[in-house]
């Protein structure tokens, strides 16, 4: 196995990143393009013949792998964060602000709402009868905070 390894050039790093390169194409969500991007430095690197012993070619290969991936992360994480929908897929937070009229008792405070095509499980501070006017406050993953509506 050690003398394989004493035999890798400059075009088995060039091979391995692209193959790196095309596996994340077909949807590695961004942790092989690190790993991709060291394996065509080390092809530089040792075409320059300045990296030539497989161990360090390894620790280089490593090394940049962990560095580029972290850069990746750090830079290409952030295009995400700005959105004009921030709750898109925060169903629960949508639902804030939504009243409607409850369909079963919420014992010691809590229950289930149908809302939409979501069974959801509701709490109380209280408990809350059949046909209470509720409005949903605050969500906690798959759990609405409801509070009975003032009546006027």
């Amino acid at each position: 196995m050690a003398d394989w390894f004493s035999t890798l050039t400059q075009w088995h790093w060039l091979s391995v990143g692209l193959v790196l390169f095309i596996l994340e194409i077909f949807g590695a969500s961004g942790f092989l393009i690190g790993l991709a991007l060291a394996s065509f430095v080390l092809a530089g690197l040792t075409a320059m013949e300045l990296v030539t012993n497989w161990q360090y070619q390894l620790l280089w290969f490593a090394l940049l792998g962990v560095v580029f991936t972290v850069l990746y992360w750090r830079v290409f994480r952030s295009f995400n964060r700005n959105t004009d929908e921030p709750l898109l897929n925060d169903r629960g937070a949508q639902l804030i602000g939504r009243k409607f009229q409850l369909e079963q008792d919420l014992e010691n405070g809590q229950g289930r709402v149908q809302l939409g095509d979501t069974l959801w499980k509701a709490e109380a501070e209280t408990e809350l009868a059949v046909g209470t006017r509720v409005e949903v406050y605050a969500s906690e993953g798959m759990i609405l905070k409801i509070r009975p509506l003032q009546e006027s």
